[in-house]
């Protein structure tokens, strides 16, 4: 029979960039008591995203913020600004990536690759706290 799990995972990053979740989805998970199923991880904010990226080398995350910085970067001529410089940036970036990821779950875990890692892509200078929504439905 079909169960199903929600929790409300609280984020607040000290600064820009990417902030490893994935302790803490795994421990949303193990305490579910789901072994098999589908886990949703939803952003509910339209300047910071969600990313599954490498977790092992520092270095891949610095090249994937400064990409970002390049892509969309601050003080551009941009005509919303109703939060600061970096307001029109951070809702780029958060349209080039994603709001929610969909992560396969097998013996009560998530069925995640060797180096990756579940991270909030924080795309504001001073973040607010962003709140994570979980879901787990399965068996």
């Amino acid at each position: 029979m079909l169960r199903q799990s929600n929790a409300t995972l609280p984020i607040r990053a000290i600064r820009q960039g990417l902030h490893e979740i994935t302790s803490e989805v795994r421990t949303f998970v193990e305490q579910s008591g789901i072994a098999e199923g589908l886990l949703t991880v939803f952003c509910r904010h339209t300047s910071a995203s969600l990313l599954i990226q490498e977790n092992a080398a520092p270095a891949a995350r610095r090249d994937l913020e400064a990409f970002f910085e390049r892509l969309a970067p601050e003080g551009g001529s941009y005509e919303h600004n109703d939060e600061g410089p970096d307001d029109m940036p951070a809702h780029l970036r958060t349209a080039l990536t994603a709001t929610q990821l969909s992560i396969p779950v097998k013996n009560g875990r998530p069925l995640l690759g060797t180096w990756q890692g579940i991270y909030l892509f924080e795309h504001r200078r001073m973040p607010p706290q962003r709140d994570i929504a979980l879901h787990l439905v399965g068996e």
